[in-house]
């Protein structure tokens, strides 16, 4: 595993990402896999681990925070809130100060922490954004020590723009891949002037490019390659990367066939890594060994730059125009 700063803080390069385990929209994830997965991650040098209260209200966050308790190397977690919409909580009144100071306790009680090291806002309204009361109530709770650092997860160009205007955002998280290539143009050397990390999702393309699926791959009733596959439930960018699932199928052929070996997922990966300006990328899995897949990435070497250009062109001319959803 190789590590990339975050504000002088090493985390591994390859993250954890978390929204599986919460039981919510991948279908089901045992508690005793759930923490598997974590401890494989952990023995394999990861330990950046990304989650949200939103996660099975609360399950991805107490399942990290058990397996917090346990000894060993040191984790970082980075959450992220305003997406409750249970009792309380729900939009707009979630970004008030009080609301999301209780959002963020409710996360440190589900992780046993007196003090998160990374809040992001996830995926709110532009509209709040644009306000700014959010990033003067992270501020401020920031100076109150309940969070180290804080940061936002947003879904377009415009958000991230807009997030990059503020004066102490520790990090951006959003959606690059080979379906999605284009944000590097229009962000990363923003980000990386305002020393701004990076922390890519969506990796994979929802296992679109992991080479695994095929025209007769079905999806349970509770996961949201099902349920949101055209963007029913939410925004269908985060689901296939907003590219429809029959073409996707197409076009992840074509990129594994420019791909120096069968090992698709990694190199998918290993495409992102090759970007310097990223800090770190944060696939999820459902078993131990998409863990172990996933973090050998780290060890593969750069993609050549005749490689990269090739597959800056088939994005151009075949991919991006079939993007669906807030990009």
């Amino acid at each position: 595993m190789r590590y990339r700063f975050f504000k002088g803080v090493e985390i591994s390069e390859v993250g954890l990402g978390t929204w599986q385990l919460g039981n919510a929209d991948w279908g089901r994830v045992k508690d005793s896999q759930a923490l598997s997965i974590l401890q494989a991650f952990s023995s394999a040098g990861g330990n950046f681990i990304d989650t949200s209260d939103v996660y099975g209200l609360g399950i991805s966050e107490r399942l990290i925070g058990n397996f917090l308790k346990s000894p060993g190397r040191q984790i970082f977690v980075a959450t992220k809130l305003g997406r409750r919409l249970d009792g309380v909580f729900g939009w707009p009144q979630n970004f008030t100060y009080d609301l999301m100071k209780k959002q963020i306790e409710s996360s440190l009680n589900n992780l046993g922490l007196s003090r998160l090291f990374l809040e992001q806002l996830h995926c709110i309204p532009i509209v709040e954004l644009r306000a700014g009361k959010v990033f003067d109530h992270l501020r401020k709770l920031q100076d109150e020590k309940l969070i180290k650092f804080w940061g936002a997860s947003v879904e377009t160009t415009e958000e991230a723009l807009i997030c990059l205007a503020q004066e102490g955002l520790a990090s951006l998280q959003i959606i690059f891949n080979l379906f999605r290539q284009h944000v590097a143009d229009e962000i990363f050397s923003k980000a990386k002037e305002k020393d701004v990390a990076l922390i890519v999702r969506v990796p994979l393309a929802s296992g679109l490019l992991t080479g695994r699926f095929n025209e007769k791959t079905k999806f349970p009733a509770s996961d949201h390659r099902n349920f949101n596959a055209n963007g029913e439930a939410f925004n269908a960018g985060e689901t296939f990367s907003g590219i429809e699932f029959s073409k996707g199928l197409a076009l992840s052929k074509e990129i594994a066939s420019l791909l120096p070996d069968k090992r698709m997922s990694q190199w998918a990966i290993r495409w992102i890594l090759d970007h310097a300006e990223v800090t770190t990328v944060i696939p999820g899995a459902t078993k131990v060994e998409q863990v172990e897949k996933n973090v050998a990435a780290s060890d593969l070497p750069p993609l050549d730059r005749l490689t990269h250009d090739i597959l800056r062109s088939l994005y151009d001319e075949k991919i991006k125009p079939f993007i669906r959803g807030r990009y």
